[in-house]
């Protein structure tokens, strides 16, 4: 380490006590500039518009307490935010706050009283919720609360945002209900995989645990996005949050709203994005975009004449940059309609007019069907029940009629369960398991730690889950 000359020390410290005594300093002490003031002004002015609207989600779920000769389940307590998007009570929010819950509750944001005479705020009403859906490819639902109305959010265009925009994250991080904090939108479409099932709003505004299903909001108040994870290897904030984007947030919204449930319309293809090996191996005419990667047989984009090696230019005339972007403007198209995609194939520009048909949901909420003492599975980590009608009608289409159907996974149970719900486990290491007793007879005597192979048939597809025991 240099040591620097004391003639230099000197210096510098009489430079800054003339700084410090000098009239320019005294005023940029006490008389902020003026564009921060009105900054600040605003932030506060924002904060008190957005604040009602925002919710501390309490959820009862299933936990897993390790006792000596065995696990008991008990009823846990955990949680996250949510926002009112409508004044009749409505509440979006992330489906992984909310899935195998048993009992949904909301803290609504503490009346504002000028007259309390204290910082601390008054206490905040709390409501029992219902769920009305939750849609687990987006990783969002929808509540509902009796009374009202109430403050909502408008939605805005997330869909126009650019990197550098201000944002705001409000919600209730570790509990601390309405927090809020500033930042810039970092990227506008960050695909966490290829192809991965879902798009987001990168951001540096501060998310921490507890933020999930809060609201990102721009300048004007306007909702852009759902605050849903962040990346982190502390599992603190480290100023990268991800946030569902508005414009797909508000169609799940509507459409659980409407229907229960989120219909998706497909074309009967499947769509991947190009990257630049693919290109160079397939010799494509492009390097970035979007090819078909599969048509089914008889389906609408079959019978429309889409092939194989297809380069998606656009669907209705807006251009394509990955399969995701694909995948999300047409099931965003009404069920039954046409939507126009635009190809390249062969050096040749083709428009084909493709009819939009309704892509299979499986699954559902089915914790209320259950009871906890009977009905859960330590060793698997979830809450389950035997395949019934009642619980059939809610799995159309399914490969058997014998099964155990997982309602809701148990926290707290050690290792982390594959499981989810709305699965329907037929057999265990090849034999079968028609009933919950049957599941737990083949389960029985193993150690904890084993894994056991299970077949399971999830949104229609058959699958095999290597599943470790707790």
């Amino acid at each position: 380490m240099t040591r620097s000359h004391p003639m230099a020390r000197f210096a510098a410290l009489g430079l800054l006590a003339m700084l410090i005594s000098s009239p320019w300093a005294h005023a940029r002490k006490t008389d902020p500039p003026r564009e921060l003031a009105l900054l600040s002004t605003a932030v506060e002015s924002l904060s008190e518009r957005v604040d009602p609207a925002i919710v501390e989600v309490v959820v009862t779920g299933f936990s897993l307490t390790q006792r000596r000769g065995g696990g008991v389940v008990a009823p846990t307590l955990s949680g996250g935010s949510g926002v009112i998007v409508d004044p009749e009570g409505y509440i979006v929010t992330n489906a992984h706050v909310v899935e195998g819950a048993s009992e949904i509750k909301v803290r609504l944001a503490p009346p504002v009283d000028s007259d309390r005479g204290s910082v601390l705020p008054a206490p905040a009403p709390m409501l029992g919720a219902k769920l009305l859906g939750i849609d687990r490819e987006t990783d969002l639902a929808v509540l509902k609360i009796d009374g009202g109305p109430f403050a909502a959010l408008s939605f805005g265009d997330s869909e126009g945002l650019r990197p550098g925009r201000l944002v705001f994250a409000f919600g209730s991080p570790l509990g601390l209900e309405n927090s809020v904090s500033m930042g810039v939108v970092s990227a506008v479409a960050r695909q966490l995989a290829p192809d991965a099932p879902m798009i987001y709003i990168q951001t540096d505004a501060a998310i921490n645990p507890g933020n999930s299903g809060g609201a990102l909001v721009d300048v004007t108040g306007e909702l852009i996005g759902i605050n849903t994870m962040i990346y982190s290897k502390s599992g603190g904030n480290e100023g990268i949050g991800f946030a569902a984007p508005a414009h797909i947030v508000k169609t799940i919204f509507k459409r659980i709203r409407e229907q229960g449930r989120m219909r998706r319309g497909i074309i009967a293809a499947s769509a991947q994005t190009i990257t630049p090996e693919l290109a160079q191996g397939l010799t494509l005419p492009v390097r970035e975009g979007v090819i078909l990667a599969d048509v089914y047989p008889g389906g609408p984009a079959d019978r429309a004449g889409l092939k194989v090696g297809d380069i998606v230019l656009g669907v209705d005339g807006k251009s394509m940059e990955n399969a995701r972007q694909m995948d999300v403007n047409v099931y965003l198209k009404s069920i039954g309609g046409i939507v126009d995609i635009d190809l390249l194939r062969d050096g040749e520009r083709l428009t084909l007019p493709v009819r939009v048909i309704e892509r299979k949901e499986f699954g559902g909420p089915f914790a209320d069907r259950v009871s906890v003492d009977e009905s859960a599975v330590p060793e698997l980590g979830i809450v389950a029940v035997s395949l019934g009608r009642d619980i059939a009608g809610l799995l159309p289409d399914l490969r058997r009629d014998a099964g155990v159907v997982v309602a809701a996974q148990i926290q707290g149970g050690g290792a982390v369960t594959p499981l989810r719900s709305g699965d329907v486990i037929y057999s265990v290491n090849g034999q079968p398991a028609g009933t919950l007793d049957e599941l737990r007879g083949l389960l029985s005597g193993r150690m904890s730690g084993d894994t056991v192979v299970l077949q399971v048939e999830r949104q229609g597809r058959l699958h095999y889950v290597v599943a470790p025991l707790q």
